[in-house]
């Protein structure tokens, strides 16, 4: 198989990928699960790559993707051609986080490199704020420092200010934030309700449980002459005559 299908037809295929790259080059950043990141980052790469060519055919070919052309085309053949000029390549990145979804289906993150939503960049800041100012960096904390920034546009100042605003965040206590719970992808107990599932139990109760009898009452002193009274006036009164 040289491509993931996604459990869909061929033309529910591309139009998946279309919006989900057309989302991309919106916001530049977008979350969504892991194989559709990994089958959208194909055709981001291919549209970044007509977008550093720069014709004809290849603003004909973007539009032909876009679902929103006039807005996504000038974009791509403007800041974003601007922003890869001097990369080789590599221009998006799929990164895996926690399940979105209580299914718990694979999520990731699918990114613009070298963008204001670069998350990379941030986590990198990140950790440099939770280090001493005056301790030096370890190889593997370099080699981060080193990717974020190689080919992005004032790079190193961009990373020292994210640094100062991050440490000034964690001393005020901003920083410690709860993530939010995955979001339901299952009916409700009110939908089931409405929707008049039935109750499931086990095979040996009843569906619908019966109400509990309450237990005879004793009859209080008046309730018992009430009741004699009505004897007597039952018997006191004349018999119906019999049809014949």
């Amino acid at each position: 198989m040289k491509y993931r299908h996604l459990s869909r037809s061929s033309s529910h295929r591309q139009a998946l990928l279309r919006n989900l790259v057309t989302s991309l080059f919106k916001h530049e950043s977008i979350a969504t699960t892991w194989h559709k990141a990994k089958e959208a980052q194909r055709l981001a790469e291919k549209l970044v790559t007509l977008g550093k060519k720069n014709t004809e055919a290849t603003r004909r070919r973007a539009h032909q993707i876009f679902y929103e052309p006039n807005e996504m085309v000038p974009k791509l053949f403007g800041p974003i051609r601007e922003r890869y000029a001097s990369r080789p390549g590599g221009y998006t990145r799929v990164l895996r986080i926690e399940p979105m979804k209580e299914d718990q289906a694979e999520s990731a993150i699918l990114e613009l490199v070298d963008g204001p939503r670069d998350m990379r960049f941030a986590m990198t800041a990140k950790t440099l704020a939770r280090l001493p100012p005056n301790k030096t960096f370890s190889p593997g904390v370099a080699t981060h420092v080193k990717k974020v920034t190689q080919f992005r546009e004032d790079g190193v100042e961009g990373l020292r200010e994210m640094v100062e605003r991050m440490r000034v965040e964690q001393k005020d206590g901003i920083d410690n934030r709860i993530l939010p719970a995955p979001r339901k992808v299952y009916p409700e107990e009110r939908m089931k309700k409405e929707m008049h599932y039935y109750e499931e139990v086990d095979d040996y109760k009843l569906p619908n449980a019966l109400s509990k009898r309450h237990p005879r009452r004793k009859l209080g002193k008046q309730e018992v002459e009430q009741d004699v009274v009505i004897d007597e006036q039952i018997e006191g009164s004349k018999p119906r005559k019999q049809l014949t």
